[in-house]
C-alpha cells in the first residue's frame, strides 16, 4: 500500500495522521541496516506478548525505539530548516491540511 507522502518529504499520512518519514540522508547501506534492526526488535516485541514476558518486552521495545531514533524517525528532526515537527500529529490540524484536503478532491 502506497501511503501519501508530503510535498517536502518528512511525513507519511495513515488513516489522516502524519508519521515521520527516515532521514533521506542516510546511507543505503547503514538504512538498510537499521531498517533490518527494526524488523528484528518488532518480531521480538510480538514474541514477547505472545509468551508473556514483560523483561523481554520492555527490552524489545527498546530496541524498537533505538532503531527509529536511528532512521530519523523519532527523536530530534533530521531537517535542519527550524520547522517543527508534526510527527503523530493529525493532518487537519497542521499546515499540511489543506495539501490533504486537496489529494482526498483529486480522488473524486
Amino acid at each position: 500500500m502506497q501511503y501519501p507522502v508530503t510535498p517536502d518529504r518528512r511525513y507519511f499520512v495513515v488513516r489522516g495522521r502524519l508519521w515521520r518519514c527516515s532521514n533521506p540522508e542516510l546511507a543505503e547501506e547503514e538504512r538498510s541496516r537499521l531498517v533490518q534492526e527494526l524488523m528484528n526488535a518488532r518480531r521480538a516485541v510480538k514474541q514477547a506478548l505472545h509468551q508473556e514476558d514483560e523483561a523481554a518486552l520492555e527490552t524489545a521495545r527498546h530496541k524498537v525505539n533505538t532503531a527509529k531514533i536511528a532512521l530519523g524517525e523519532r527523536g530530534e528532526v533530521w531537517w535542519t530548516d527550524g520547522a517543527p515537527d508534526y510527527n503523530q500529529k493529525l493532518v487537519k490540524n497542521t499546515p499540511y491540511a489543506d495539501w490533504y484536503a486537496a489529494l482526498s478532491e483529486e480522488k473524486t
